[in-house]
């Protein structure tokens, strides 16, 4: 009688957790992808946000990176040539 009773038990822990999950896992995916989102717009903000006061609307504006010179004195090494020995 006793396995009976841990079968039964078991049994409807089981489906009591499966209906459990069924019903807690959308909402609980809900707030994860809702919080997620928010905290996506505090980090990067809305475009409109930012401050277009520089630029009329209609202009293009290209930001280039500055050309970096190159230092041809800067000594990078010696070259070596290798020959092979039999």
């Amino acid at each position: 009688m006793v396995l009976l009773q841990t079968i039964l038990i078991v049994i409807l822990v089981y489906y009591g957790f499966k209906f459990l999950l069924k019903w807690l896992a959308p909402k609980l995916l809900n707030y994860a992808v809702k919080k997620t989102s928010e905290r996506f717009g505090q980090q990067f903000g809305n475009p409109q946000d930012f401050d277009n006061s520089q630029t009329r609307e209609g202009e293009t504006v290209i930001a280039k990176k500055p050309h970096r010179k190159s230092n041809p004195s800067k000594k990078v090494g010696e070259y070596i040539d290798f020959e092979e020995i039999d």
